[in-house]
């Protein structure tokens, strides 16, 4: 059998680390399995904080990843401005314990990695190629792309590149921010200035200071915030809620949107004098599958040292498919590939449970192109497999749904109608799908 072998070099082990930001202490601590913050001084991190519980929270190293849990503390842990009981930490997190700040960040690898700053697509390799430019100079970037492509990760190789790499990068998702929180989270507060306001606090700009911020989905902003954003940049100076003075502020902006920000200002939601005043340089990552010569290097970096095999049919059905969800969505089918089937090698029979079911649609209207034709000598039998598997997960879907047709096709995003002739087409009786279903408490695997 013919097969696409995948084996890798190993990644570095990411470690965690936080660090408070406050006035009097700037310290960052490793996080080595777990720690517990609180006042009390058998604490791993123990803050002096009057706000703090004693054993107030606690981050704990699972798998790949770091989780805040709350202890039941008097006056609860906040991530990103939002309340939490338990919550998954990612790099540039801003958390809140009492009124102490902490960012959240993993140590990696300091070496740049190839596949971030060059691409075998020729139209994308030359805009990575003015990314050191973009990046020493002090103006703001504006990263514009589909989400999953990455617009983060060029956000923080700026920030590498640039001569603030010695300062913070802190990201700050504009579409979390609510009208009532997105001031303060970005500008700061003064106590008293609003209910539960009960100490100062700094905000996004001055967190940054002599770093950079990132302003992720900054088409998403409040349109009250927006002149007060503008203000920011015009004047460098921030005007905390409730305070009287303004303060200088020392940041590098690098904002992204998956948004058309022309139409949304044609649309009134976005200010124009704010579009032009952050849309002087410009990247564009494309979308997935507009950069496929990149396929196989983006599969072995997911895959790390991992082996990873897909049969030749099915890796020409994951050359095909539509990827609505990018880069991301590459990612995360590597990383159920290698929890479901560790050490397999992937066949087109296994690919229904790695792929969005929605997205095969396009696929299966796509097994005729030219593109599929040039791959593969052997084009009925993909074209073949390619409709073997939307059968089975239009048999998988109707198993779990008891033969239902209205919630099968709205699970699979497709017309009632489309489903129709798809069952048609394969012969498929919804019937005895009802049948096996009410059988059943659990959905059948095809």
């Amino acid at each position: 059998m013919k097969t696409m072998n995948l084996n890798l070099r190993t990644l570095a082990t990411e470690k965690g680390y936080i660090t408070v930001i406050s006035e009097n202490l700037r310290k960052t601590f490793e996080i080595e399995g777990y720690a517990l913050i609180g006042r009390d001084s058998q604490c791993s991190i123990c803050i002096s904080d009057s706000f703090m519980s004693l054993r107030h929270a606690r981050i704990e190293k699972t798998g790949p990843g770091y989780i805040l849990r709350d202890l039941r503390s008097r006056n609860g842990t906040f991530v990103n401005g939002n309340r939490i009981i338990e919550a998954h930490l990612h790099d540039n997190d801003r958390f809140r314990v009492g009124i102490t700040e902490f960012i959240f960040t993993f140590e990696r690898d300091q070496s740049v990695n190839p596949l971030f700053v060059q691409s075998k697509n020729s139209a994308w390799h030359e805009q990575l190629s003015r990314l050191p430019a973009m990046a020493s100079s002090p103006y703001p970037v504006l990263i514009l792309g589909p989400s999953g492509t990455g617009k983060e990760v060029l956000a923080n190789l700026i920030h590498r590149f640039s001569n603030r790499n010695g300062g913070p990068f802190l990201s700050v998702n504009c579409s979390a921010l609510t009208e009532s929180l997105a001031e303060s989270e970005l500008f700061g507060h003064t106590k008293g200035s609003f209910t539960g306001a009960t100490a100062d606090r700094k905000g996004a700009f001055e967190s940054a200071r002599g770093g950079t911020l990132f302003l992720d989905e900054i088409g998403d902003l409040p349109l009250n915030i927006q002149p007060k954003l503008l203000r920011a940049l015009e004047n460098h100076e921030i005007k905390p809620v409730g305070a009287d003075r303004p303060i200088p502020i020392d940041v590098r902006i690098v904002a992204a949107t998956n948004q058309d920000l022309k139409k949304q200002v044609q649309a009134g939601k976005f200010r124009d004098d704010l579009y032009f005043r952050i849309h002087i340089l410009q990247l564009i990552p494309p979308a997935l599958k507009d950069r496929m010569e990149d396929f196989d290097n983006l599969l072995k970096y997911f895959a790390g040292d991992q082996p990873l095999q897909f049969d030749f049919e099915a890796y020409t059905i994951l050359q095909n498919y539509p990827w609505p969800g990018n880069i991301r969505e590459l990612r995360n089918m590597i990383t159920r590939t290698l929890a479901l089937f560790p050490g397999q090698i992937i066949t087109p029979s296994q690919l229904s449970q790695l792929l969005d079911h929605s997205a095969m649609t396009a696929l299966i209207e796509n097994v005729d192109s030219p593109n599929l034709q040039n791959q593969t000598n052997e084009v009925g039998s993909v074209r073949q497999n390619i409709l073997d598997l939307e059968r089975r997960i239009i048999i998988d879907r109707l198993r779990f749904f008891s033969g239902n047709q209205r919630r099968t096709a709205l699970a699979l995003g497709i017309p009632k109608s489309t489903l129709h002739d798809r069952i048609k087409k394969y012969n498929i009786d919804p019937k005895e799908m009802k049948i096996e279903g009410l059988s059943s408490n659990c959905p059948s695997k095809v």
